[in-house]
């Protein structure tokens, strides 16, 4: 067991995450001693959310508050906030919370002697009320020296969620997973509702006509897995409905045109695996190729 196991907590970084996470752990009677952000009134407001009595700090002034720290701020920044707290003599543990990143981005704290880790949420945390309720029970991806994973999962059973490993090497495509799963869905639904849009539909009504449908396929996705619950005119090999779409967008933006066709050849590979005749996967890949005619 680290010296620093049950020290005093600093939250780097008052984003979102950083104040869901830093709530979670004072509602568990952990030691969270202080927020910091760049600026201090950023920090005030931070450190407000967590909890009475939690200090508002800067980089700088942070390890004269913690010994334990998790570094949530952007991953462009990891690095530099790691260089701020090594230089002004951080020592016990630090976590990064990037998905991306392996524990190099840490390197300057390593080289102090501060036991290193990852735990990086597998959940979107869009406000820092929603990630106090959305975090328990979510997946969490912990790496790190011993003593970090250890503390790592530690937060993780404190909050009610599930830990699990990604090697260092693995995690970009791990993230990719994720982003495409998660972000690139709001993604796909914005593009539906655009279409919609074009089709005279206002844009909460198209938001609330597709939420039953959307619903239930990302349940049934779920449920059953992404092959048994494709439905839809790709599932089926509709060469006449894949046309219309197709020639429907020609006027559409580029971009967008762009994401149908791509989603469209994943779509089909996804149909083939489920017994899609080849003959017509084929005609619409042509068709999406444009080597048919619309």
């Amino acid at each position: 067991m680290s010296a620093f196991s049950d020290g005093p907590i600093g939250i780097a970084g008052g984003g979102r995450l950083g104040q869901a996470l830093g709530r979670l752990l004072r509602e568990k009677g952990e030691p969270i001693a202080a927020v910091a952000c760049r600026r201090l009134e950023r920090a005030r407001a931070a450190a407000a959310f967590v909890g009475a009595g939690v200090a508002a700090s800067t980089y700088n002034e942070l390890p004269r508050h913690a010994c334990r720290v998790l570094l949530t701020v952007p991953d462009d920044a990891i690095t530099e906030v790691a260089a701020t707290l090594a230089a002004d003599g951080l020592k016990g543990i630090a976590l990064h919370t990037s998905g991306t990143l392996p524990l190099a981005a840490l390197e300057p704290l390593v080289r102090s002697g501060v036991a290193c880790g990852s735990l990086h949420p597998l959940q979107t945390v869009p406000s820092p009320a929603h990630g106090v309720a959305a975090l328990p029970g979510s997946w969490f991806a912990v790496s790190g020296d011993p003593p970090a994973a250890a503390w790592a999962r530690r937060i993780v059973d404190l909050i009610g969620g599930h830990p699990f490993e990604i090697s260092e090497e693995s995690r970009p495509l791990y993230h990719a997973g994720a982003v495409m799963a998660c972000n690139f869905f709001a993604a796909l639904l914005d593009a539906g509702v655009g279409l919609f849009g074009q089709a005279g539909l206002g844009r909460e009504q198209a938001l609330a006509a597709l939420t039953p449908l959307v619903s239930t396929g990302v349940a049934n996705a779920l449920r059953l897995g992404p092959e048994q619950a494709l439905t839809g005119p790709y599932a089926r090999g509709d060469v006449r409905s894949a046309r219309a779409h197709w020639a429907a967008l020609a006027t559409a933006p580029a971009p967008l045109r762009e994401l149908y066709r791509a989603a469209a050849r994943y779509t089909i590979d996804l149909a083939r695996r489920r017994g899609l005749d080849e003959c017509k996967a084929f005609e619409i890949e042509r068709l999406l190729n444009g080597s048919s005619e619309q």
